[in-house]
């Protein structure tokens, strides 16, 4: 739940960033119903509240030349906080981790890696995960299309 309640503006004004992060604030005002200073104060507050934590471009993976998406199913040897800790931070600097989850089940971690290729794959397994402290087990399955990219958050339920 967030520290403010949101508002049917403010969940406008989310929506339309979602779809649109590179709108004027002139254009998001005209968007959602409000004039613009309003809606300036009200981005704003979301954005100090961490509501809003940034603006980014999506970018196509292949024309970058990141053509292979991998989701590494990781087990760690100990479950202490020390070392799950020292595993989250050494994750956390690897920029081939594009997401990194905490989960329950099979494993105890679940990475998002994006490498040019199979070799790149190879490379990045041998000479960097299997290398990071605590790692028990890897379980690899690669992303062969990608059927729903990253959507934006669903904001209906915000109003009930």
């Amino acid at each position: 739940m967030p520290k403010r309640q949101l508002d049917a503006y403010d969940r406008r004004i989310l929506v339309a960033l979602q779809k649109n992060g590179r709108l004027t604030n002139v254009e998001l005002a005209d968007q959602i119903g409000l004039s613009p200073s309003p809606c300036l104060r009200r981005v704003r507050m979301m954005e100090e509240a961490g509501v809003i934590q940034g603006y980014e471009a999506r970018l196509d993976p292949h024309e970058v030349g990141l053509g292979l998406t991998v989701f590494v199913g990781v087990k760690v040897e100990r479950h202490h906080e020390r070392d799950a800790e020292m595993f989250r931070n050494e994750v956390s600097a690897l920029p081939e981790v594009i997401a990194a989850h905490l989960v329950s089940g099979e494993s105890d971690f679940l990475l998002q890696v994006v490498v040019p290729d199979l070799r790149g794959y190879e490379q990045f397994l041998l000479h960097t995960l299997l290398k990071l402290p605590g790692v028990k087990d890897i379980r690899s399955n690669f992303a062969i299309q990608t059927v729903k990219p990253q959507s934006p958050l669903p904001l209906d339920h915000l109003g009930r």
